[in-house]
């Protein structure tokens, strides 16, 4: 500040305080707490893998995409964001779950981020395999009531059952569905694309209500005409941001478990992100990040960006 006063709010740790590759490996290298008390936002890790159905890892996701967030910076330049600047932000650790059952996780999860909630703040997460995004969403509603959803990934994550199961990563939207956490007509799944077992495997969702914009469509095209119309269609209503790194090709992010071709580019990954400007956001994932297949840290920091995205465009980044 010009007047020599001490900041107002937390800042990530500057490059000429300490060496990018030092220091404690906080997500941007913000300041860690236990509790989100006081904080406008904040960043929580879910290590787990237990619910994914082919390649293992992203329980190693949010270690990963803290570390390639040290070279991050406070300014986002071409948006003009500077979240640090008018929010309270920090890195409160992780949900210490239970690594050998599924099902008391979800519950462990729930729990957690409804101690979270019981603050004014917005929780970022940093997963983790897409299991997760049903018991965050579980403790949202209770605070917000059903949400709107913005789902970007290869899959729609609407299997009923998984080997005979109801919990996992591919099943988390039927499981809100069924339990009243959604608005469904404004539920936008982007980017679905990929084999399937039946013809009709993407329309559950539209049956109730969804709209789903396969990667088809977004082929060679902005896709910020899109995100107007969905800022439009989805208004004042609370909304959660969940995004799976295996939308984005694998050309450019390999690290992951079950990749799909013909994905979307970096450039459509900003633009969505960056066209939630304006909705009421109150929380958001990153998910499916599995470093041991990225050999050169880029899903990581891809995933890492994605997070500062979304910090930037929370409505108090703009209050």
């Amino acid at each position: 500040m010009s007047d020599g006063a001490a900041p107002k709010f937390n800042q990530p740790l500057g490059g000429n305080d300490m060496p990018r590759f030092g220091g404690v490996p906080t997500m941007m290298r913000l300041p860690s707490q236990d509790t989100a008390e006081g904080l406008d936002a904040c960043f929580v890790g879910i290590p787990m893998d237990i619910g994914t159905s082919n390649r293992t890892g992203t329980r190693h996701g949010p270690r990963a995409i803290r570390a390639e967030s040290g070279m991050m910076r406070p300014y986002n330049m071409a948006t003009g964001a500077g979240p640090f600047a008018k929010m309270q932000v920090a890195d409160i650790g992780d949900v210490a779950i239970n690594t050998f059952d599924l099902k008391k996780t979800v519950d462990i999860i729930t729990a957690a981020y409804d101690e979270i909630l019981k603050h004014d703040v917005v929780p970022l997460t940093l997963g983790g395999d897409h299991t997760l995004s049903y018991p965050v969403l579980r403790a949202i509603a209770k605070k917000h009531g059903p949400v709107a959803l913005i789902h970007v990934d290869a899959h729609a994550d609407t299997n009923d059952l998984m080997f005979g199961e109801k919990i996992a990563h591919g099943t988390p939207f039927r499981r809100a569905v069924e339990d009243g956490l959604l608005q469904n007509d404004k539920v936008f799944q982007i980017g679905l694309r990929g084999t399937g077992y039946e013809p009709g495997d993407f329309d559950w969702g539209r049956q109730q209500g969804f709209t789903v914009i396969p990667a088809e469509e977004c082929w060679h095209k902005s896709l910020a005409p899109l995100m107007q119309d969905i800022r439009a269609r989805i208004g004042d209503t609370p909304c959660y941001l969940t995004y799976d790194i295996d939308s984005l090709d694998p050309s450019i992010a390999p690290g992951t478990g079950t990749m799909e071709i013909g994905g979307l580019t970096t450039i459509q990954a900003l633009e969505i992100v960056r066209g939630c400007k304006g909705l009421n956001l109150v929380g958001g994932d990153l998910v499916e990040v599995s470093p041991q297949y990225d050999t050169t840290g880029a899903t990581a920091m891809l995933g890492a960006n994605l997070l500062y995205e979304m910090l930037c465009v929370l409505p108090k980044t703009w209050a």
